[in-house]
């Protein structure tokens, strides 16, 4: 821990933390458009100057220094910073200006108008008047999707889509290139971005230069109800809020949880939205004469009461879709329970998958936040990337930390990240379990082993066996201890 003072208040903070987090820690407000607390430090917008007692005489970017470079005075006084001095105000008022300087008046057409960045800090530490004079730069506008809407005029160049895609998606797919005027953000070959967490840079983005597509000019912030909620798009269940008018669903935005989703969601997540709209079965209909027609509710509960009354209560059963909320299927169970019935489930898909073998043989038990502490991963039958972007992209945070060996046992696919190609079927199980691949070792040797089995090997005829052979393979490596549960389902 390290003690320095903020504007004349004491704060103790972690020696990891840079000065800009070490002001927040103390409740000073410091504006930042590049800083990201997920992000690598860029230092490249200097919107977050403070002055720094003993140090250079100029400002100095509190998000690329660290509490560890600050230094006291001789006689043991600890490190002194300022966030609100008329040098710091100065400074900060100069960066805006120059901000501001290529940045259309393009607010009242902006989608980010009212939770812009740009919008909150010029009113903050900006100036009413600008001296510049000369035309505004114009950038082409790129497309990069149907997703992400692009007006690069707006761009300011912080850089957190860049340091998003490649740290956090894995991909490549933004760059800056040019240099000084001619800079400009841009997927180098002009095509269309492909990964599965690409909606967050309309999020991480500060100002209205990617904003989203299908959402583009249909409300503003204010006017819209928010409610939180839990995804149903995949078995991750992130934390979501859900943004309404009137009746209509607008747009599905992140909450921050760390346990589960940190501030990402998929793309299936963000934009599944419009399919409350479009394509979508609104009214009943009743299959008469060998044909379906669309009938009044009152005719479909009529269908369903001659359907029930004509049969007995053992005949009737329940499927719960792989979408339904908690809640949707709480409400089937005492329908079908009050009908007399017990017939219910959920794994229409003939996952081998019983309760009778336990709670611990079906759900995820080192939980999502748990992969951080894990020291190798054997994934089974499962593509995280597609059946659950936000469970890998912790999987590639624990990658990028090092020493963590990856192996795969099914379909070869492209995971944002290197791993071992062990094989594709039940008898590389066996061969793990055996001795005689390599692999084993390598989990054996890891502090916190986990084994991820998925649905493409639980859903096969020998789901069972699978499901059992990689239980006893968790007990033989080591994932099961009395503080660790290395064996995780993903559904």
């Amino acid at each position: 821990m390290v003690k320095l003072k903020v504007d004349g208040k004491e704060v103790e903070v972690p020696d990891h933390f840079t000065l800009l987090q070490a002001c927040e820690e103390a409740g000073a407000e410091v504006p930042r458009f590049c800083f990201h607390e997920r992000l690598s430090v860029a230092g490249n917008c200097r919107m977050c100057l403070i002055e720094v007692k003993g140090g250079p005489p100029k400002p100095a970017a509190s998000c690329a220094m660290g509490v560890r470079d600050v230094r006291g005075g001789p006689n043991g006084e600890l490190p002194e910073i300022f966030t609100n001095t008329p040098m710091v105000k100065k400074a900060r008022e100069g960066v805006m200006e120059f901000l501001l300087i290529n940045h259309p008046l393009d607010c009242p057409i902006c989608d980010q108008g009212g939770e812009c960045d740009l919008q909150d800090q010029a009113m903050a530490f900006g100036i009413d008047s600008s001296r510049y004079t000369e035309n505004k730069r114009a950038v082409e506008d790129k497309y990069i999707g149907p997703l992400v809407k692009t007006v690069m005029n707006r761009c300011i160049h912080c850089t957190r889509c860049v340091r998003f895609t490649t740290e956090v998606g894995g991909i490549s797919e933004l760059g800056l290139i040019g240099r000084g005027e001619d800079a400009e953000i841009t997927t180098y070959l002009e095509s269309a971005m492909t990964s599965e967490l690409q909606g967050n840079v309309i999020d991480l983005c500060p100002v209205g230069a990617l904003t989203s597509r299908p959402f583009a000019f249909t409300a503003r912030p204010w006017e819209l109800n928010k409610t939180e909620s839990i995804d149903v798009m995949d078995a991750v269940g992130s934390a979501i809020r859900v943004d309404t008018r009137g009746r209509e669903v607008m747009r599905i935005m992140p909450r921050v949880n760390e346990q589960v989703n940190e501030e990402w969601i998929s793309d299936k997540t963000r934009f599944i939205w419009d399919g409350l709209k479009t394509q979508r079965l609104d009214r009943p209909y009743v299959r008469k004469d060998g044909r379906l027609q669309a009938a009044s509710w009152g005719d479909a509960f009529g269908a369903i009461k001659a359907a029930v009354s004509a049969t007995s209560a053992a005949k009737i059963g329940a499927i719960a879709g792989d979408l339904a909320s908690v809640e949707e299927m709480y409400a089937l169970k005492e329908l079908i329970r009050s009908l007399g019935s017990e017939n219910l489930d959920c794994r229409q898909d003939g996952t081998a998958l019983d309760p009778s073998l336990g709670r611990a043989s079906y759900i995820f038990n080192p939980t999502i936040e748990g992969i951080e502490q894990a020291g190798a991963l054997l994934l089974i039958g499962a593509n995280p990337r597609l059946e659950a972007a936000v469970l890998n992209a912790r999987i590639r945070k624990r990658f990028r930390r090092g020493n963590f060996p990856i192996g795969v046992i099914g379909e070869v696919s492209e995971l944002r990240y290197v791993y071992d190609y062990l094989g594709a079927g039940a008898e590389t199980l066996s061969d793990l379990a055996s001795g005689a691949n390599s692999f084993a070792d390598k989990l054996r040797a890891a502090k916190n082993p986990m084994i991820i089995i998925g649905q493409g090997a639980l859903s096969r005829p020998d789901g069972a066996a699978i499901l059992a052979a990689a239980a006893q393979l968790a007990g033989s490596v080591g994932a099961l201890t009395d503080e660790w549960n290395g064996f995780a389902v993903l559904h």
